[in-house]
């Protein structure tokens, strides 16, 4: 477990200054379920059938639950994401709303009165330090991947959803990803309002894959969102939080296994 803490602090310190890297949650959860899958593992002694003998802590595996997340437990709080406060910067135009337990926050503003809402979600963060489950059959292969992530790296990033809309009109909305100084626009549609007609169960036309349209438009597309408040400033700064929020989500959620274990 300790290997685990100090993994996301090496992996904080690979990335740019404003984003500061963490295991995955993905990586988290494999570290955690290993030990739980090898103690729930160990042989238990059988029971008589229709045994009347109270079920104990003990042998139901919840003792050594409770050791594993404990020691899990101080890990975590050895890191000094889960209590950071991050500064909000001075020209962020958006106001956050962040609710503990969730895995996402909303910013919402105002711009020239339209209504801007961005939905974003946990980061995906990248180590360096994935391991290679390829088989030996497949070592040319790897080799060539290899070589295609030694000119193009893989990098952190985090997705978001810019929702704008104008009074009780459709509304357009992009989905991005948000990279060190990059924003990607993946997807965008035309969103109608709801309604109760039958009309809304029929699943709309999205539009075609953003990056078949043409250069210029989508160059007007990125200026448009830059307008509105989605900048790699902005996004930039969100990484650090989301980051952050992550090791205080991971912390609650191990502190919530713990209380159902002691029940």
């Amino acid at each position: 477990m300790a290997l685990f803490a100090a993994s996301r602090r090496a992996a904080a310190s690979s990335l740019l200054p404003l984003i500061r890297a963490s295991a995955s949650g993905a990586t988290r959860g494999t570290a955690l379920l290993r030990p739980l899958a090898s103690a729930v593992a160990r042989p238990q002694p059988r029971s008589m059938p229709f045994s009347s003998s109270p079920a104990t802590r003990t042998s139901s595996g919840g003792g050594d639950l409770l050791r594993i997340l404990d020691s899990e437990i101080r890990d975590a709080e050895e890191c000094d994401d889960h209590d950071r406060v991050e500064e909000i910067p001075d020209n962020f135009p958006f106001k956050i709303s962040d609710e503990e337990g969730m895995s996402l926050i909303t910013l919402t503003r105002t711009y020239q009165g339209e209504k801007i809402k961005v939905l974003v979600s946990m980061p995906s963060l990248v180590t360096g330090d994935e391991p290679d489950h390829e088989n030996e059959d497949n070592e040319n292969s790897v080799e060539d991947d290899v070589e295609d992530e030694a000119q193009n790296p893989p990098k952190s990033s985090i997705p978001l959803t810019v929702t704008v809309s104008k009074g009780n009109g459709p509304s357009l909305e992009f989905t991005c990803t948000a990279y060190p100084d990059e924003i990607i626009i993946d997807t965008l549609s035309v969103v109608q309002p709801s309604g109760d007609g039958e009309e809304d169960e029929m699943i709309a036309y999205e539009g075609p894959d953003f990056n078949d349209l043409d250069e210029n438009l989508q160059r007007a597309f990125h200026k448009y969102l830059e307008l509105r408040g989605i900048t790699p400033m902005a996004t930039n700064f969100l990484h650090e939080y989301m980051i952050n929020k992550d090791s205080r989500e991971y912390l609650l959620w191990l502190r919530k296994l713990k209380a159902f274990f002691r029940q």
